[in-house]
């Protein structure tokens, strides 16, 4: 009722709502939607529903509730059983019109059910789910892309839909069908989802002309020509190192200038020294504020020799969460996309770069992370931030 007060749409969520009596939960929901609620939201909070018993839940809710036609039924799963899509897929058979998903099924634990899934279950599967999402399928592989690089959490190759592996066919009996007819093996096409099955793409010898039309044609279509200019003076280096470029190098490419825009502290150079039986060693160069410091610091192996320099050259009390590596495209010669997250003062931040080096890929990764929390501390608390430049001056005074 107090919440009316502020808006006629009301959701009500009974909390673990599958683990809850079902007699007390259809009072409860009576109560809320004559209260005013116009959404009813069943979650299973921790997982521990399967198929057939959530279906019950909305049928009992749907048959015992007399003011529920006053209402929108919504499900909520999370996933700590692998279940979380069947369910909520049950839950709109049984008489739910909302479902609460999240991109790749992101989410705490073992995450939420994944949008793309349901949405591409309930589209190829219309026969038993007679029902329209209003989602675009076809930007659900960059939406994908997009929610993989702000969390810095990678999609698995497997992943249903949106994974790397989703459309390809290993299998000879599988190539086979799929060369006499598509729909021997494949139940929706990689278009459908935004995938394009394009090969190789660009090569060193292709303009900028041609590189803006790929860009264009990649969904970039709001970037400024100076970024243009940065990605495609990069492209022109990588055409030269790789034999082959692809659509995910290019996206890598761009992806890797736009998130560099607004450093305020840049890598200029690194020269790693590893091997057996010696000191993992690390010599670099950073511009800090407009000012060029180096530093020559050992390790752990590279990757911790090359975290030492930059903490050497701008002095920071910062934990490392995440660090992962990920191969852009096949091949010895394919990019390394690096994900690092940084937590300082339980606010974390997520950082990413891809290079053909890994270890400039890993530097320029942490740096990202580095400078979006600076800039972050710089908006969001300014006194805070002058402290801790004033720490950080006296600190690199003494290199």
């Amino acid at each position: 009722t107090y919440a009316r007060k502020f808006t006629d749409d009301v959701e009500w969520s009974c909390e673990d709502g599958t683990r809850t009596n079902m007699d007390f939960m259809c009072k409860t929901v009576e109560l809320a939607i004559k209260c005013g609620a116009k959404t009813i939201n069943v979650p299973d909070t921790v997982g521990y529903s399967v198929p057939s018993e959530f279906k019950k839940i909305i049928e009992t809710l749907i048959n015992k509730v007399p003011n529920i036609d006053k209402a929108i039924l919504s499900t909520h799963c999370h996933n700590d059983l692998g279940l979380a899509v069947a369910n909520s897929l049950a839950g709109v058979s049984a008489g739910a019109r909302q479902i609460e998903c999240t991109i790749n099924g992101i989410g705490e634990r073992a995450g939420n059910a994944a949008l793309e899934e349901i949405v591409m279950a309930m589209k190829t599967r219309n026969d038993l789910m007679p029902f329209k999402t209003g989602i675009n399928t076809k930007l659900l592989s960059k939406a994908s892309k997009v929610v993989s690089n702000a969390t810095g959490f990678p999609v698995q190759f497997n992943k249903a839909i949106v994974g790397k592996n989703a459309f390809a066919h290993e299998s000879g009996i599988h190539q086979d069908g799929m060369l006499k007819n598509r729909n021997t093996y494949e139940i929706m096409t990689p278009e459908s989802v935004g995938v394009k099955q394009t090969s190789l793409v660009m090569g060193k010898h292709s303009g900028r002309h041609a590189f803006k039309d790929k860009l264009t044609d990649l969904g970039y279509v709001d970037i400024t020509d100076d970024i243009i200019q940065i990605a495609f003076g990069k492209f022109k280096v990588l055409a030269d190192k790789k034999k082959h470029v692809y659509d995910e190098d290019i996206a890598a490419l761009v992806d890797d200038s736009l998130i560099k825009e607004d450093n305020v502290i840049v890598l200029k150079s690194l020269r790693v020294f590893a091997g057996t039986g010696e000191p993992q060693k690390a010599d670099m160069t950073l511009e800090v504020y407009g000012e060029i410091k180096k530093a020559t610091e050992t390790g752990d192996g590279p990757v911790d020799a090359t975290f030492k320099c930059i903490k050497k050259l701008y002095p920071h009390e910062v934990k490392l969460q995440l660090y992962q590596v990920h191969a852009v495209t096949e091949g010895t010669d394919a990019q390394a996309t690096v994900s690092v997250r940084i937590e300082e003062e339980g606010k974390t931040t997520v950082g990413q770069a891809a290079d053909t080096d890994t270890l400039v890929a890993s530097a320029n990764a942490y740096l990202n992370a580095l400078n979006k929390m600076i800039i972050k501390r710089k908006k969001t608390a300014p006194e805070e931030y002058k402290q801790k430049q004033v720490y950080q001056q006296k600190k690199m005074e003494g290199i």
